[in-house]
């Protein structure tokens, strides 16, 4: 019987002619499961990307569109000793607490066989030097069999499947070489117990599962709590909204349902599954994944709303912007898996290493069984020699040194309010040692500010809102939004190009040019450098002074940057009077004014040839250039869509404070990366010749080893700790 498969509901476009795939990878264990992977997939013809994210065991792959049944891909992995299937968030979290507590369970038997064998050795070492007879000798043996041969078929349940499913895809992987050393130690002592021996390794053997069994659940649970630092964003996702399909009737739908342009209702208490605006209804909401705003936000109409935010009080009636894939928060998981599964230079340096390990370490074990029988050495002691090898210079440390720093540290930013969008950007960042700031967007907010609403009348900053809705101009848009404007004046009539008027109670209103409201004698008593909106009542004149604000701890941000000993510079586009003011409040001494996107370009490359590593910090379209001419590069999430996909990290929200976050986080990463490297490596160094030497036993390479992973995991988690202050 034929059995089709249709996987087209999991396949996504990814760009023109491009699709994309995530399957979920059952025994990824280190860094040379993820380079056999990689190149095995990668070999398929028409394949542009297969990249494997260790975190949560799930390959991304894209490749031509219509070339390829994604079922081949499931295929191929099975033939290099992996089953895979679609990933799915929820699916794949069950999976993983079904893994963890199976390892649990493992680790259990493990631990309380070698409890148990531990009890029943010690007499035997006892009477190895007093005397025990050897009857009662071979009979503690014989219980230690049985009670460690049962346990270690359980327990070993990791290490065995993962070894036979890589023979028999006729490859090797890490745990190849520990089942060889668990078998070799219990079939030698059992053979050792058949021949009335003095010693038998059941003791060790068990406690080497126990040891590796240690080091694999803390490894699997780590990388757990890795994902729930990053922010489980799934989480967060509405699957589905209720969506008007009548002028007062509504529908429980998908959220693959909903497009751009319809209206859903969004009630107390539920989270917001599209982006939108709000058109009616007034409440709290809390937006603090996007924006970074801990603080409840008052929703009412013209207020944008978020897929992930929550509604706290009131009903809100949403136009939809855009829904399922099309979200901020969409975007946001996205950047986040790119960050996850992207390589920096070294971990693929780790990579290398970590795929070297099985030939060579296989070599080195025998050579050294070789070498100790020539040596006129027993076999038995050869052997025993030969499993130190193999178990003591097992790489977990070296396939755990570079990507928990880098999970941990992309989790750690993430709370901070940056996203990575390269994979290297770590690494790249705290090499950064000059930071080149646009202005508009960028140490401004992106949205226009009524800088002297205060000096106006409150009734007439209302009227002033109130006819701004009838004006489609983004100044006009700042008064109704400061103002708080709800309705619009009736019978508003726009004049394009001058402005727009009403008559209320038989009295002109006017909103627009200073000569259009005949206001231009006020024009000198408000800010020269912002844009000048002028309102007329009757006879009554009165300014507006409209203009971009700066971010608010943009000062303490820049302070903090001289504090790192870190250049800063001032590139914008913009008038000098306006670009000047900014450097002035902001006391950044070095600054230009009226530059153009390769003005930006000539200066980072003039930077470059004296050696200086250039932070690029910039928003819109006219700085894309920049940032990918620049060594790293960080847009706020408000940013043009291209900067976004130019930059290496993206920042949340209205403060500044991640950039010097972000920073921070990465010069303490790479400070990580570089002693978990050495701490690896020269564990290594040291470990080998003294295996080889014959000094070790199996059981004591089991505890170095399974020692040696659990402290870079422990170096690693101090990733999670960065100073957040700006001063």
């Amino acid at each position: 019987m034929h059995v089709t498969r249709d996987f087209s509901h999991y396949v996504r476009a990814a760009g023109e002619g491009v699709q994309h795939i995530d399957l979920a990878v059952e025994g990824v264990h280190c860094a040379g499961c993820m380079a056999k992977i990689e190149r095995g997939l990668s070999a398929i013809p028409d394949v542009t990307l297969a990249r494997v994210n260790l975190t949560d065991r799930r390959v991304a792959l894209e490749w031509k569109a219509g070339t390829l049944d994604p079922g081949r891909f499931i295929d191929r992995l099975e033939e290099l000793g992996y089953k895979a299937y679609p990933f799915e968030t929820e699916s794949a979290e069950v999976a993983e607490v079904a893994e963890s507590r199976f390892l649990l369970r493992c680790l259990g038997v493990a631990a309380f066989a070698t409890m148990n064998v531990m009890m029943l050795s010690i007499p035997v070492w006892s009477g190895n030097v007093s005397d025990m007879l050897p009857e009662q000798r071979d009979f503690f043996h014989w219980l230690s069999a049985l009670i460690a041969l049962p346990a270690a078929a359980y327990a070993g349940q990791p290490f065995f499947r993962s070894a036979w499913r890589a023979l028999s895809a006729k490859t090797t992987n890490m745990d190849v070489p520990i089942s060889i050393g668990v078998i070799l130690a219990l079939g030698m002592s059992v053979v050792e117990t058949i021949h009335h021996a003095e010693h038998a390794y059941f003791d060790a053997a068990i406690m080497l599962l126990t040891f590796l069994l240690v080091g694999r659940f803390l490894d699997q649970n780590m990388r757990r709590r890795t994902r729930a630092v990053a922010g489980n964003l799934a989480a967060l996702k509405a699957e589905t909204a209720a969506k008007f399909i009548g002028p007062d009737e509504i529908s429980q739908v998908p959220v693959a349902a909903i497009n751009p342009g319809d209206m859903v209702l969004l009630r107390p208490g539920e989270r917001c599954a599209v982006d939108g605006t709000v058109i009616e209804g007034r409440s709290e909401i809390d937006q603090s994944l996007i924006t970074g705003e801990t603080l409840y936000v008052t929703a009412e109409q013209g207020t944008p709303v978020y897929a992930g935010s929550m509604n706290i009080s009131g009903t809100l009636r949403v136009r939809v912007s855009a829904a399922s894939e099309a979200t901020l928060l969409a975007e946001i998981t996205r950047l986040l898996d790119n960050a996850l599964q992207a390589r920096s230079r070294y971990m693929r340096l780790a990579d290398r290493a970590s795929r070297l390990y099985a030939p060579v370490v296989h070599a080195t074990a025998l050579l050294t069984i070789l070498g100790w029988v020539m040596a006129g050495a027993s076999w038995h002691d050869a052997i025993v020699t030969g499993v130190a090898v193999l178990i003591i210079t097992c790489p977990c440390a070296l396939g755990l040194a570079i990507p928990t720093v880098q999970t941990i540290a992309s989790g750690a930013m993430f709370k901070s309010g940056v996203l990575l969008n390269s994979g290297d950007a770590i690494e790249r960042l705290a090499e950064a040692d000059h930071v080149i700031f646009d202005k508009t967007g960028t140490l401004t907010l992106p949205d226009l500010e009524v800088m002297n609403a205060a000096d106006i009348p409150a009734d007439i900053f209302e009227l002033a809102g109130r006819l701004a809705l009838s004006s489609h101009h983004p100044v006009a848009a700042a008064v109704a939004q400061a103002a708080g404007a709800k309705s619009p004046v009736v019978g508003a009539v726009e004049e394009a190009g001058q402005g727009v008027r009403a008559t209320v109670d038989g009295v002109e209103l006017r909103l627009g040019r200073p000569s259009f409201c005949g206001a231009e004698a006020l024009v000198g008593s408000v800010d020269p450098e912002a844009s000048i909106v002028a309102f007329s009542k009757g006879s009554e004149r009165f300014v507006l002074s409209v203009r971009q604000g700066l971010r608010p701890d943009a000062k303490a941000v820049i302070a903090a940057l001289k504090a790192r000993n870190v250049g800063i510079e001032f590139l914008s586009g913009d008038r000098e009077a306006a670009v000047k003011s900014a450097a002035s409040a902001l006391e950044i001494p070095e600054w230009r004014a009226g530059v153009t996107p390769a003005d930006k370009i000539a200066r980072i490359e003039q930077l470059k040839q004296r050696g200086v590593k250039v932070l690029m910090v910039g928003d819109g379209m006219n700085d894309a250039p920049s940032l990918a001419a620049a060594h790293v590069s960080m847009s706020p999430i408000s940013a043009a869509h291209l900067s976004q996909a130019t930059a290496d990290l993206v920042f949340l929200g209205r403060p500044l404070a991640p950039v010097v976050a972000a920073i921070d986080a990465s010069r303490k990463a790479l400070h990580l990366m570089r002693q978990n490297l050495w701490l690896a490596i020269g564990y290594n160094v040291l470990a080998v010749p003294v295996a080889i030497s014959g000094v070790v036993t199996p059981l004591i390479a089991a505890a170095a080893m399974s020692g040696s992973s659990i402290l870079v995991m422990l170096n690693s988690l101090r990733a999670r700790n960065t100073s957040r202050e700006i001063v």
